[in-house]
C-alpha cells in the first residue's frame, strides 16, 4: 500500500441539464478531459478518484468510463437533491452500488458547513448520513465537506458523527490512512500538464508549506 496518495474530485461533465451555481463552471469539465484523467489513473494504486454533488453525469458519463477502465470511485452524493433535474436519483445511487463503487455524504443541499447552527448541521450531517445509509444499507463513515470549507467545529461535529475518513479539497497529496484526505479538483482547463503535475509532481517547498499552515488555520479557527 502506498504511503501517500493523490485524491481527484470530479464534478460535473459533459453536457448539464441544470442551471449551474455561480463558479461551478469552474469544476466542470469536458467528456475528453474527464477521460484525460482516468487514463492516468489506470495501474496507479496511489490515485483514488472521487465524485462530489451527485450529478447526473456522474452515472451517465462517469460510471461507464469507470468501467471499461476497471476503476473504482467513491461517490459523494447530497441527500436532499435525490431527483431534482440534473441530479442522481435514489434508483442511479443504487446502481453505482450494484456496480461495484461507493457511496457517502456530501451533505443535505450543499451549504457551507462553517455557516450553520446546531439544528442545521443535524439535517446536513445527521439525516443526511441517515437517509444514505438506508440506500446504502450500512452506516455512513466517510464524508466531502462542501466547498472545503471547514474548522474546528465542523470537525468536532464530524467526530461526534463517527466519520472515519473526511475529505476536503485542499490540494496535493494525502498521506493513507489519515482522517483528513486533501483532494485536488478537476477544473474546466486541465490538460496534460495538469494532469502531470497533479499526478506525478512533487509541489515545491514553498507550496507544501502554503498548504500545511492553510491545513492547521483551518483546523483551529472557529469557536472553543
Amino acid at each position: 500500500m502506498p504511503t501517500s496518495v493523490v485524491n481527484i474530485t470530479v464534478h460535473g461533465i459533459g453536457p448539464t441539464s441544470r442551471t449551474l451555481d455561480p463558479g461551478e463552471e469552474n469544476t466542470w469539465v469536458s467528456v475528453g478531459q474527464f477521460e484525460r484523467a482516468l487514463d492516468a489513473a489506470v495501474g496507479r494504486d496511489d490515485v483514488r478518484i472521487t465524485f462530489d454533488d451527485g450529478n447526473a453525469s456522474d452515472l451517465e458519463i462517469g460510471l461507464p468510463r469507470l468501467v471499461e477502465r476497471g476503476l473504482k470511485a467513491h461517490f459523494f452524493v447530497l441527500a436532499g437533491e435525490f431527483g431534482k433535474p440534473g441530479r442522481l436519483d435514489v434508483d442511479g445511487v443504487r446502481e453505482l452500488l450494484r456496480a461495484g463503487m461507493s457511496v457517502g455524504s456530501h451533505g443535505w443541499a450543499h451549504r457551507d458547513w462553517r455557516k450553520l447552527t446546531d439544528a442545521e448541521a443535524e439535517r446536513e450531517i445527521g439525516e443526511a448520513n441517515r437517509v444514505i445509509g438506508e440506500i446504502t444499507g450500512e452506516p455512513v463513515k466517510e464524508v466531502a465537506i462542501p466547498f472545503g470549507s471547514y474548522d474546528r467545529v465542523v470537525l468536532t461535529r464530524l467526530r461526534r458523527a463517527g466519520m472515519r475518513l473526511v475529505y476536503t479539497s485542499d490540494g496535493g497529496r494525502a498521506r493513507t490512512g489519515q482522517w483528513l484526505q486533501a483532494r485536488n479538483s478537476l477544473r474546466h482547463d486541465l490538460d496534460d500538464a495538469w494532469v502531470q503535475q497533479v499526478f506525478n509532481g512533487k509541489a515545491s517547498p514553498i507550496v507544501q508549506a502554503r498548504r500545511v499552515v492553510a491545513r492547521r488555520v483551518k483546523q483551529l479557527r472557529g469557536a472553543s
